[in-house]
């Protein structure tokens, strides 16, 4: 949220409240921080996608909401649009499934590449190697998404 346009109208605390509302609501027994960070991660993700779907519904056209990825730069630095990120993400995941989770353990639950080894049970070194594929193959969705 720290990258976020100055019109970008669901605050980060809003989030945090939402996805806190989302996590009381479960039975799940968290295994260790990383389990609790991955869930958050997901239920983030799941409100923003809400958020962004509910925005581009409205009467008046409403603005798309736009999410800086704060690794990924995506071609002649526009900010690309979370509903495209979704659709791009959801591709990785039926390619590889593994890949679309360490990126959103990364970009919407702000992991270290620690924290998601320790989550997904793999090494740190596979951690980066998954991530810097899935960086490059979401980059080249975006951009060709964008034109």
């Amino acid at each position: 949220m720290r990258g976020e346009n100055a019109g970008h109208t669901l605050q980060a605390t809003a989030l945090v409240n939402e996805a806190f509302l989302k996590l009381v609501d479960t039975s799940v027994p968290w295994q260790s921080r990383a389990h609790f960070i991955a869930i958050a991660a997901r239920a983030m993700r799941q409100i923003l996608i809400d958020h962004a779907k509910t925005k581009k519904r409205q009467k008046r056209g409403g603005d798309e909401v736009l999410v800086t990825l704060h690794e990924a730069n995506v071609a002649d630095n526009q900010q690309p649009d979370l509903l495209d990120t979704e659709d791009a993400l959801n591709k990785l995941a039926k390619v590889d499934a593994r890949k679309a989770e360490i990126i959103e353990l990364s970009f919407f639950g702000g992991m270290t590449y620690d924290e998601i080894a320790e989550a997904l049970a793999i090494s740190a070194a596979t951690v980066d190697r998954k991530l810097r594929f899935s960086r490059a193959w979401l980059q080249r969705e975006l951009s060709s998404a964008q034109n």
